[in-house]
């Protein structure tokens, strides 16, 4: 089980790859090749490594074992599965995200213990600020925190993406494949959940 905790993180990333020279295609070509022969898909995995790694090293709180672990087994399952992949015109990172928050949420259900991830006051007075809200004490964060703990795996992952990764509506949407506006409707929804049962228990 995910549990998040009221602390401040940092990130630090190491390469875990060695670097190659590659002959420079546009991405959609390089995808084309990756299809074709597997040998083609490491421009994509370097173009790429590094954001997903931040991605699943925040969301695991700051393990960094695990997260070279996950990263690696998220590319693993892209390679393999890229002759499934089709351009729907979502950025080729949206697909890769899907895997990587499939990875990260297959470790959670996995885990028999409850796991911790870390959070600043900064993430979470932004989501009462977003939420219509300007006066808040520690209190409250911590009531915040509880509620967030309630939530089902969607709707936490909407909150994580959205104020932990601090993602953008659009890049949310990309990663759901749906559209900007449907992405900010069911944040706004579940910010309006969050703030009734916090009112509630103040």
């Amino acid at each position: 089980m995910l549990l998040f905790q009221n602390t401040t993180f940092s990130i630090k990333t190491q390469t875990l790859f060695k670097k190659k020279t590659y002959t420079a295609f546009n991405e959609a070509q390089q995808i084309e090749l990756a299809q074709k022969d597997h040998r083609h898909f490491g421009p994509l995995y370097e173009r790429y490594f590094e954001q997903i790694f931040r991605f699943i090293f925040k969301r695991l709180g700051g393990n960094e074992e695990v997260a070279g672990d996950l990263v690696q087994q998220c590319f693993m399952k892209a390679m393999a599965n890229i002759v499934k992949y089709e351009d729907r015109g979502l950025p080729f990172s949206a697909w890769l995200y899907r895997i990587a928050q499939n990875e990260v949420n297959m470790f959670f259900r996995s885990e028999k213990k409850n796991y911790s991830v870390e959070i600043s006051d900064r993430q979470l007075y932004s989501i009462l600020e977003e939420g219509g809200e300007s006066t808040v004490r520690q209190e409250d964060l911590d009531q915040l925190i509880e509620i967030i703990n309630n939530l089902d795996e969607t709707q936490t992952d909407l909150i994580e993406l959205r104020f932990f990764q601090e993602l953008s509506f659009k890049e949310i949407a990309d990663i759901y494949q749906i559209s900007e506006a449907n992405a900010k409707m069911r944040i706004y929804r579940l910010l309006e959940k969050i703030n009734t049962n916090w009112k509630r228990e103040s």
